[in-house]
């Protein structure tokens, strides 16, 4: 199954950032996605169903979320949801992933401040917004 959702949340684990051996960087966390209902009875908002979500992201977005994003930080996540089955032999489950797309902070919590990464060529030029899509570039962190 391969859907673009878009989920708010709760950073609940600190980002784990690795690159592979091939040179990908990949970032991932938990997110905690919780949402209220209305209960008639008390007359107030009170907590529901909190949902566990993976989320990863690799290449640039993945050394941006590195960077920006740390545990308790209120975000918004848009990506391909991917739902597997598990087994390791003692125990089995189902894992809910998003691969994602784009990560933002979520300013409804709070205020953010945005620096753009600047992008580099192979040969260490600066590459004007017009050149990116055309040229192979790497990123200067």
């Amino acid at each position: 199954m391969s859907d673009n959702y878009s989920v708010t949340g709760l950073v609940a684990t600190t980002p784990r950032h690795l690159v592979t051996q091939d040179g990908l960087p990949i970032t991932s966390f938990r997110l905690a996605s919780a949402f209220k209902k209305f209960d008639r009875t008390k007359n107030r908002w009170v907590d529901a169903e909190t949902n566990w979500f993976t989320i990863t992201s690799f290449r640039q977005l993945a050394v941006n979320t590195a960077t920006s994003i740390s545990k308790g930080d209120r975000v918004i996540v848009v990506g391909k949801l991917r739902v597997r089955d598990w087994d390791n032999g003692e125990r089995a489950g189902t894992s809910v992933e998003i691969e994602a797309d784009n990560i933002g902070h979520d300013l409804v919590w709070g205020s953010s401040s945005f620096v753009r990464t600047v992008m580099q060529r192979e040969d260490d030029e600066p590459v004007t917004e017009e050149e990116t899509p055309k040229t192979k570039v790497k990123a200067s962190v």
